[in-house]
This record gives C-alpha cells, structure tokens and sequence, in this order.
C-alpha cells in the first residue's frame, strides 16, 4: 500500500481542479469558524447549564474534553476537505483508520483529563461509593488510572492498524518469567506504596522520622516518596524499604513532651527544696501552652554530686519553633525562682581530704597524691 500512495497521488493531482481544491479549503475553512462558534458560545452555555444543575460530574466532563473538543473540530474538517477529493478507495480506507485512530486518541485524550488529581470527580464518586479520597490516596489512583488509559489507548490503535496485540501478549507471557525476577524490586516497591495508601501512616507534608530518613513528605509515587529534609533537600525513599521501617510521624503530635532534671547543691536547706518544688509545679499548672493532664515536678534522687529534682511535662504546641519558645519561656522562669529562693545549680565536685597530708614523708609526695586524686 505504501508502494501504490505516491502513484495514487500523482493520479489524483492530474484530476483536482481549482474548483475542487477551493471547495475543500472552504469546508476546512468551515469547521474551522464552527469551532470557534463552539467553543466560544455553546460550549460555554452548555458549561453554564450543566452548572446550575445539582449534578457536578458533567461540568467536569465537559471541563475534561473541552480541550479534545476544539482539536477534534480540526481533524474532522481536514478528514471532510479530503474525502471529498475523488481518491482511490484504498486511498480513502487508509484515511478512515487514520480517522478512527484520531477518535480514539481524542476520547482517551479526554479520559486522561478527567483522572487528573485536580478533578473533583474523584470526590462525587467516592461521597456514592463511600470511598474517602485523602491527599496520598488521590494523587496514586489517578496516576493509574492515567497509566491504563494510555495503555488500553495504545492496544486499540494497535488493533485498529491490525497490529497483533494477542501475539505481542502471548510473548510477553512466555517472559514473563525473566520479566518478573529482573523487575522484583520495582514489584515490591509498587506493594509497599500500596501499604503505605492502605495503613496510612502519613500524609502529604506530615512530617515524619525513619531510621533512614526524617523530613516533610512531598509526593508519593508507584516507585518510592520523596521526603524534604530540614536541610531543604529531597530524599526519594523506595517504599519498599520505607514501608518496612518504623515510622514517627511528629505531625500527628497532639501535644510535645519536654522532661530535664535540674541537680542542686546537696547544701541546700530541704525547706528550699520543698518550696523550688512546689513554685515550679505551681507555674507548669498556670502556663496557658502547658498541657495540664499530666505535669510531674519532684524531688527525685541523691545523685553523686547533686539533688536531682525531676520536671515532666508536655507543651501544647507541637511545631518545632513554637515548641522551643515555650521551652526556653519556662527554662528562664525555673532559672529565676532557683535565684529568688538562693538555690544553686550543682555541678560534678569532688572533696579531697587535706588533713592526710602530713602523713606523707615530704611535700612533694603529698602534692603527687594529690594531683593524682583530683584527676581520679
């Protein structure tokens, strides 16, 4: 056929008159000034209608395929301009699959549009099969939803032009072996997104930690999710192996925990200790961005050099900036009732007994054993 196509042209090239070539230039012409008319005033009184309906879906449809629409117009004035050449039937049969190809192509062109993860349609049929689209599950349904659209578009234009699709299927069985071990991982990364969607530990720009990566969430795709780091860069994570690990998601805090111990001095009067106790609790329990449930503010041990007393107890605030100035708020007001009730800090001592100095033979024995004592 592609053989016989120039001579056909050369045949048809002696028959076209002026006559014909100005008729088909005007039919062109004509669906050309028809899509304007369409797109610029039914379409959108159409678009207009659909919307004072309580049916959200057409609009939708009608937003997807606009687009198809206008460049549909196009080929369907060219394909008239040249049918109506008086060209052989081989000619014109070549011309139909090349028709029927652009109707295909025009429809799937749509379909890819309305899957989009910006399209609401998603929302109406998921509210009538009560399926809760979230912000990770949409964005991974439409992407295959957009993958099968292309691939069923593909095989029916290879249908169309009688290409052998069960052939090339029945051989993609046969490797399907080889196939599958050399693309193992991409198979388990794919299940591990589909983990991921299903138990939902996180969500688009939650912030999480994994013993292999910590930082904001950006996109999850079929192979692997993309993590911001607090150092502004992108960490792309395979899901399988982040589907695999321990997650902390800090996003979903209700409220932040802060624990310290504070060591005093073991000459600190008890009364001293007992009244530092109580003003810290005290304060904790009236701080408006300190969570109430649970505020723990004890003497708690004799430690070697110190007296410990333990303070435990969460900030409302969960972001990270936030929750560091609640924390420094309340370490300056800790520092200021110790200095108002005269109660040192304490920090690591060790008392050396002079009094066994004369025991020693000479002076520079005793300052040895005592140099060696202060470094022990």
């Amino acid at each position: 056929m592609l053989e016989e196509t120039p001579e056909l042209l050369t045949e048809a090239q002696r028959i076209f008159t002026w006559q014909q070539l100005g008729i088909a230039a005007g039919i062109f012409l004509l669906f050309l000034i028809f899509r304007k008319i369409f797109t610029k005033y039914i379409f959108r009184f159409i678009l207009f209608l659909s919307k004072k309906t309580s049916v959200e879906i057409l609009s939708n449809i009608l937003l997807a395929f606009e687009k198809p629409m206008r460049s549909f117009f196009v080929f369907i004035g060219l394909f008239v301009a040249v049918v109506y050449f008086p060209f052989d039937e081989s000619f014109h049969d070549f011309f139909d699959k090349v028709f029927r190809t652009l109707i295909i192509f025009h429809i799937a062109w749509g379909l890819f549009n309305l899957s989009a993860s910006t399209s609401s349609i998603f929302t109406q049929v998921g509210k009538k099969m009560k399926i809760e689209f979230d912000d990770i599950l949409l964005p991974f349904v439409s992407k295959l939803l957009r993958f099968a659209i292309v691939v069923m578009a593909l095989s029916i234009i290879a249908s169309e032009w009688e290409y052998n699709v069960s052939g090339f299927v029945a051989g993609l069985g046969l490797g399907g072996l080889a196939f599958a071990l050399a693309a193992q991982e991409s198979i388990k990364n794919f299940f591990g997104g589909v983990i991921i969607i299903v138990e939902k530990p996180f969500a688009l720009g939650d912030w999480i930690k994994a013993p292999s990566v910590e930082g904001f969430v950006e996109d999850i795709s079929f192979r692997s999710t993309k993590i911001r780091t607090f150092a502004d860069s992108v960490i792309v994570v395979p899901n399988s192996t982040l589907s695999n690990e321990p997650i902390e998601n800090w996003t979903k805090m209700r409220k932040r925990l802060i624990t310290f111990d504070i060591g005093i001095l073991y000459s600190t009067p008890v009364a001293k200790v007992r009244k530092c106790v109580d003003r810290i609790d005290r304060y904790l329990h009236e701080h408006t961005e300190v969570d109430n449930e649970l505020i723990i503010v004890r003497f708690n041990t004799f430690n070697e050099s110190s007296l410990d007393i333990f303070i435990y107890f969460f900030t409302i605030p969960t972001g990270w900036v936030a929750h560091m100035k609640v924390k420094e708020d309340i370490n300056m007001k800790v520092m200021e009732i110790l200095e108002e009730e005269g109660v040192s800090i304490a920090f690591p001592t060790r008392t050396l007994d002079m009094s066994s100095k004369e025991k020693y033979e000479n002076v520079e024995q005793a300052d040895e054993i005592f140099s060696e004592s202060t470094y022990k």
